[in-house]
């Protein structure tokens, strides 16, 4: 069962690491094709509405469900490696390279849920646990590109979109060969339209779906600015020198050991308890940036941002958890796609939203309102349901 859980983290790594393969490269996209600095949103939305549409359909037809999850996972990372290779095609426009980035976020539907839908169906009594490691290969899937992109500086920036298509293809076909159904998978039969709907007919699920939803308003857009954070830090003090690619994945990777930590002591302390500490202290940060990001010490700045980035993620599997947990038997992937879906809608909505006041705010106090969302999913939790574990 540990060799299981190994591969399955394995692949979620591999499989992840097309995410914000198109993020890392965003200034030779930028240089080699003429985008405008905005298209940083556009991108990282492009791939975002793209998942938002997949875990819908996959939702809406129960396919983690009703088919194997191994072979839907094996498929998705397939198709959506192969789409990751249209950013590297020559010629392509802008708009090109967003439907390209739609369809690979498309497919990753078939990947970062059903992960967790294969986890689920091999673990229960150590759920979280499981979960936490998964969320940490998510996580730093999610940075390595920007790894990649310090260790290739001086190759083209299409190695990076080749090497994580071809660990997409590897980490698929290590889940199809070795990892097969979970003995506690509950097979669903036929398609039933309103199933991914039944989870929110029970307050447990209710209230862990809208503490996650919170979570995700912050989530994704912080990932998405901390190269851009760097960077102003670099503009406004030109002596910092700072590392920006390898800054950014460190920063982003450190929620990895956060999550498999959070997932390792809510085995004592429950899976709520810890989410609500994580939640609230990822809150704090997004309210004392102001103090923080124009500090005249790297050290000070930096170790906030690295202090932020194992905050803001930490949650993430517990949500997950508690959202597992509390989901009808039968429609848990169903459940758990669902409840991505929604919750990457509002990384888009949160992307968009701090986009639109980039110009109209100080940049000082922007990321002050990535507060708006831990302070809602706070309050879910807190008021809404105290009996859930």
């Amino acid at each position: 069962m540990k060799s299981t859980l190994l591969i399955i983290v394995i692949a979620q790594f591999f499989c992840t690491s097309l995410w914000f393969a198109g993020n890392s490269v965003i200034t030779d996209l930028a240089r080699d094709f003429d985008l405008k600095p905005i298209f940083l949103a556009h991108l990282t939305s492009a791939i975002q509405f793209g998942f938002i549409v997949g875990t819908l359909v996959f939702a809406i037809f129960t396919i983690s469900d009703r088919f194997s999850p191994s072979r839907v996972f094996f498929v998705s990372a397939l198709l959506a490696g192969l789409f990751n290779l249209g950013i590297a095609l020559t010629g392509v426009s802008g708009q090109q390279i967003l439907f390209f980035r739609f369809l690979t976020g498309f497919f990753l539907a078939g990947i970062y849920p059903v992960g967790m839908k294969i986890a689920a169906d091999y673990y229960q009594a150590a759920l979280g646990k499981s979960l936490g490691f998964l969320v940490g290969a998510l996580v730093l899937g999610t940075a390595f590109p920007h790894l990649l992109k310090n260790l290739t500086g001086d190759f083209p920036w299409r190695h990076i979109i080749y090497t994580t298509t071809a660990l997409s293809a590897v980490g698929g076909l290590s889940i199809l060969l070795f990892v097969p159904d979970g003995p506690f998978r509950k097979e669903a039969q036929g398609i039933k339209i309103t199933a991914f709907l039944q989870g929110f007919k029970h307050r447990d699920f209710r209230a862990a779906a809208f503490g996650y939803f919170g979570h995700m308003w912050e989530l994704y857009t912080f990932w998405a600015l901390t190269p851009v954070m760097l960077l102003t830090y670099n503009i406004r003090y030109t002596n910092a020198g700072l590392n920006v690619p390898l800054l950014s994945f460190l920063i982003i990777a450190s929620g990895a050991i956060s999550c498999v930590v959070s997932g390792i002591i809510s085995q004592r302390f429950g899976a709520k308890k810890i989410a609500t500490i994580s939640l609230f202290l990822s809150c704090v940060c997004c309210l004392s940036s102001p103090l923080f990001l124009y500090a005249d010490s790297v050290f000070l700045f930096l170790l906030f941002l690295f202090v932020w980035g194992t905050t803001v993620v930490a949650d993430s599997p517990l949500f997950s958890t508690l959202i597992a947990k509390n989901a009808p038997e039968k429609s848990r992937g169903t459940s758990l796609t669902i409840v991505n879906c929604i919750g990457f809608a509002i990384t888009i909505v949160s992307i968009q939203f701090i986009g639109f006041f980039t110009d109209r705010i100080d940049s000082q106090y922007l990321y002050l309102l990535l507060a708006i969302g831990p302070i809602l999913g706070l309050f879910s939790l807190i008021f809404k349901r105290k009996g859930i574990a």
